[in-house]
């Protein structure tokens, strides 16, 4: 038992001494692994704390590096700067000096051509002296061998071209007389040449019809021995008929204006009953009040409905005056609202402005109600002076005295007023003249100007307001010319009936034309 104990302890020992120092050897490996890994940790931390001391003094090194940098590259963009004006004005100074030799070299070349130029009509009315001098040589030789007839013959041509010349030098002094001693006459001749149409339709726009309770009213209408009927019409400038229609009495007159006045004032004095020359004066009065009420109604009306804002007074009462006006049975308030419209429509697909559009429009034809006696010129023109006159723009004013092309555009709002009036004036139905009618007006014109002789072309423009003659240089000189627009517009005159005026202009040139080949 006791060896068994002995061999136990010894066994155990035995392990002890083999398997202890392996222990030990463990742990002291655990403390150095331990020890290695705070001394790693202390390592890291001292390597983590240089690298951001290193990072920061590089951040510094960078900072005053790129400050450096900043201030030289100032410097050097200042010193730039200051080199690129000197540079620029270097050059500003060299482009004046090329400027001034350019403008002495043009100067030079003009002045040489001019030289030039002259040299070469020097030389040509030379040559033509020469030239009149061999034809006078050989006209006299002609005439030496001439017989009396012949002689005779040469002669009267030779006066006839001489009495051509003084005509239409007599004309032109004529026509200068006229325009400084006779402006009142001109105006009553072109007042009245504007009233010269008499187409069948003028008795609808002419006349006005009222209707009256019975037939004695026709009666107490006339007045004792016709002093009613004298005053009504003498008060109103207008012709009262009394016919054998039943219940009704026809005023007839060319202004509608007078023509409202007395209808108003007749059927006052109808549904009153006292009818004596002391009452129709004041009826007439009050009538005329009465529709100078209802003109500025009208046109203020015309005025709101197409959304026209801050216009005169005073353009508002013409625009309602159209109303009592008319053209080839066309109303004339109802022709220039249709051209407004038109005007506001093309100038909405154009994008530019609508509203002044549209105050060209309606305001393109307010030159007709004003009396030619008042206003000289076409109504185009005075329409053009009126806008300018109550407070227009340049471009409205310009836009309604060039809508008959007599003035020259200077925007597109005058190129749309001639379209739009064009196309209101024309269109199916809108006025009383017919087609037909239109086309042969037209035709007769150029007819009549192509009747003459020495005529190239001739085209008759603006609807019949003018008519353009081209004549052949070879065939008239420039008196001739003259003469000739002086016997169209007679025979114009004499011939035709046509509304307001014919402008007749002969255009005589000479072309010369070479190709260089």
């Amino acid at each position: 038992m006791t060896i068994i104990l002995l061999i136990a302890v010894g066994i155990i020992c035995l392990a002890a001494g083999i398997f202890l120092p392996r222990l030990l050897q463990g742990n002291q490996i655990q403390l150095a692994e331990k020890e290695a890994a705070s001394t790693r940790e202390m390592a890291s931390r001292e390597a983590e704390t240089i690298k951001k001391e290193a990072e920061l003094q590089a951040k510094d090194t960078m900072l005053k590096l790129r400050q450096e940098f900043e201030q030289e590259s100032k410097q050097r963009r200042e010193e730039f700067l200051v080199s690129e004006k000197r540079i620029v004005q270097k050059e500003e100074n060299v482009e004046k000096r090329l400027d001034l030799l350019d403008k002495k070299e043009k100067d030079i070349t003009l002045r040489a051509e001019a030289l030039k130029q002259k040299e070469a009509e020097v030389t040509a009315k030379n040559e033509e002296l020469v030239k009149l001098i061999q034809e006078e040589k050989d006209s006299l030789h002609r005439i030496s061998t001439l017989s009396r007839e012949e002689a005779k013959t040469v002669l009267l041509n030779r006066i006839e071209n001489e009495l051509i010349h003084e005509k239409a030098t007599r004309i032109r002094q004529m026509e200068e007389e006229i325009k400084e001693s006779a402006d009142k006459k001109s105006r009553e001749l072109l007042s009245l040449s504007m009233q010269r149409c008499a187409s069948d339709h003028a008795a609808e726009t002419t006349v006005s019809v009222v209707h009256l309770p019975s037939d004695e009213m026709k009666g107490r209408i006339i007045g004792r021995e016709g002093r009613n009927i004298r005053a009504l019409e003498q008060a109103t400038g207008v012709d009262i008929i009394i016919d054998d229609t039943p219940e009704a009495v026809t005023i007839s007159g060319f202004d509608m204006v007078r023509r409202e006045i007395a209808r108003m004032a007749l059927e006052t004095l109808i549904s009153d009953g006292r009818i004596h020359p002391g009452r129709i004066e004041e009826v007439v009065e009050k009538a005329k009040k009465d529709l100078e009420q209802k003109i500025k109604e009208e046109g203020e009306a015309a005025v709101f409905e197409l959304g026209i804002h801050n216009m005169h007074p005073e353009l508002v009462k013409l625009i309602g005056r159209l109303k009592y006006r008319s053209s080839f049975g066309q109303n004339a308030l109802q022709h220039t609202k249709e051209v407004a419209r038109l005007m506001g429509v093309m100038a909405h697909q154009l994008g530019i402005d609508p509203q002044l559009a549209k105050r060209s429009g309606l305001l393109h034809d307010i030159g007709k109600v004003v009396s030619a006696e008042a206003e000289e010129g076409t109504h185009a023109v005075v329409g053009g002076r009126l806008a300018r006159k109550f407070g227009e723009s340049e471009q409205v004013a310009n836009a309604v005295e060039s809508h008959h092309n007599e003035i020259e555009n200077h925007s597109i709002y005058g190129v749309l007023v001639c379209v739009a009036d064009t196309v209101s004036a024309s269109r199916p139905g809108a006025r009383a003249e017919s087609l037909e009618t239109y086309i042969k007006r037209l035709e007769n014109l150029e007819k009549i100007a192509n009747s003459f002789k020495g005529i190239d072309k001739a085209y008759a423009l603006q609807a019949g307001r003018e008519i353009r003659i081209m004549v052949d240089p070879a065939k008239l000189n420039d008196d001739e010319s003259v003469v000739l627009a002086c016997d169209i517009r007679k025979k114009i005159e004499a011939e035709m009936e046509y509304p307001g005026q014919i402008k007749v202009l002969v255009v005589r040139e000479t072309r010369a034309i070479e190709f260089a080949k």
